[in-house]
Order: structure tokens, then C-alpha cells, then sequence
């Protein structure tokens, strides 16, 4: 297990551990890239507090407009969560979460586990969506985290 410190927006591990002090002044988006990708039981683990949108997106590259085999898109200003893939340029049909199980201000832990089916969303204790695959998960070369939030934690193991 690795820990990153520093204002660098890419961390070359496939297990790594993260470490981003809030309020730090870190470069958005954040990117931690996975040379090995991920399969079946990878489990991504991110931490942080968001005031009113974020995203995570597991994306097929590391250059600008990568396909993405997860765009998951919690929206406290709409009340909802958006999840989605970017395809040969285009984007999937939009499935929305249940509810909002995020509160604007107050710190979030979300994991993204890797499965058969897909990518089943944890947010705190409960299990909130399961995304199907639309693209295999082994074409993931990186996550990304971005938007408007105070991100504390990258975690994959």
C-alpha cells in the first residue's frame, strides 16, 4: 500500500491509499490512475464533503475525453444521483438513484464495488445502486474524482 502527499493530480499505483487534506488547495479534478485496471472485488473508497456536486468517474484512459465505464454524479442541488458511461464519444442512457443519501455540507464515504454485474454503490452503511456493465471493468485505467467538494480520501483496494 502507497501513500501520496503533495499537490500532484496523478498517483501511478493500482493499490493505493490517498491522502488529501481538506482545504489543501489540490488540483481538481483528481486522478489516480490504475496501470493493472481493476476486476471482479476491486473496491474504491472515497471520502470527502461535498456542498452541492461531485463526480467519480472510472474512466478507459488518461487523455481528455476517455470513455468511461462509470460516470456516477451526485447532484444535492437537483436531489438526485445520475449515473451513466461515455461510449465512443457518446453518452448511455441515464439511470437515477433512489433518493439522495447525501446531505449538502456533511462529510460522504461512497465505495464502488467491483462485480459480475456491475458497480454496486455503497454510501455510508447502505447499499444505495447497482450500475450494470456496458463496458467491461478491465478497460479502467483510472478514477477521477472532481467537482465541487473538499475531497479527503482515494482509497482502491
Amino acid at each position: 500500500m502507497h501513500v501520496f502527499h503533495g499537490p500532484s493530480s496523478h498517483t501511478p499505483a493500482h493499490h493505493c491509499r490517498c491522502h488529501i487534506p481538506a482545504m489543501s488547495g489540490f488540483s481538481m479534478p483528481h486522478k489516480t490512475l490504475l496501470a493493472d485496471g481493476i476486476r471482479v472485488g476491486t473496491v474504491m473508497r472515497i471520502r470527502g464533503v461535498c456542498p452541492t456536486r461531485f463526480y467519480v468517474n472510472l474512466l478507459c484512459g488518461e487523455e481528455p475525453g476517455s470513455e468511461a465505464a462509470l460516470h456516477f454524479n451526485p447532484r444535492l442541488d437537483e436531489s438526485s444521483v445520475v449515473f451513466n458511461s461515455l461510449e465512443h464519444g457518446a453518452w448511455g442512457r441515464e439511470e437515477r438513484g433512489p433518493g439522495i443519501p447525501f446531505q449538502r455540507g456533511q462529510p460522504f464515504d461512497v465505495l464502488l464495488i467491483t462485480t459480475d454485474e456491475g458497480f454496486k454503490v455503497v454510501v455510508g452503511d447502505l447499499e444505495y445502486h447497482h450500475f450494470r456493465h456496458r463496458m467491461p471493468p478491465t478497460r479502467v485505467r483510472a478514477v477521477e474524482v472532481g467537482g465541487d467538494l473538499q475531497l479527503e480520501l482515494v482509497k482502491i483496494f
